[in-house]
């Protein structure tokens, strides 16, 4: 079944910095509305997170399904229902909205947004960058 894959920090729900892996921000209300319509459309919507990445299964799986538990709640309070969670793409996702995302043309390789310069991306992996979860103290 075809399907639109929403990410959840910083495009769903607001995200300043890393609180945990339970800890979900408050809604971005037009991304709500925008998923709510889809919902009311009748298509499937996922929300598209790596908080439930490959690496966190293997890990430790009963935190993982916590955190899926977490944003299955989330969902249900803030779009009256609760969605699939996942961190995976399939061919059935037919487009994701993602605040990290740059889009490119099918087949092309063209971009269709100008992508961010190498220099501006605050590199998740550098432990300057606040954003990185590692900095959770």
């Amino acid at each position: 079944m075809a399907w639109v894959g929403i990410d959840l920090d910083g495009t769903l729900a607001h995200y300043d910095e890393w609180k945990g892996p339970e800890h979900i921000g408050e809604p971005i209300a037009p991304m709500v509305e925008y998923v709510k319509q889809l919902l009311a459309a009748g298509i499937k919507v996922k929300i598209f997170t790596a908080r439930v990445c490959t690496e966190r299964w293997i890990a430790d799986e009963d935190e993982v399904n916590k955190i899926i538990s977490a944003i299955r709640n989330w969902c249900k309070k803030h779009l009256g229902e609760r969605l699939d969670v996942t961190a995976e793409k399939d061919f059935n996702m037919v487009f994701c909205v993602d605040d990290r995302a740059v889009s490119v043309e099918k087949n092309t390789g063209e971009f269709l947004v100008s992508p961010p310069t190498i220099s501006s991306v605050k590199w998740h992996s550098d432990p300057k960058n606040p954003e990185n979860p590692e900095n959770d103290t």
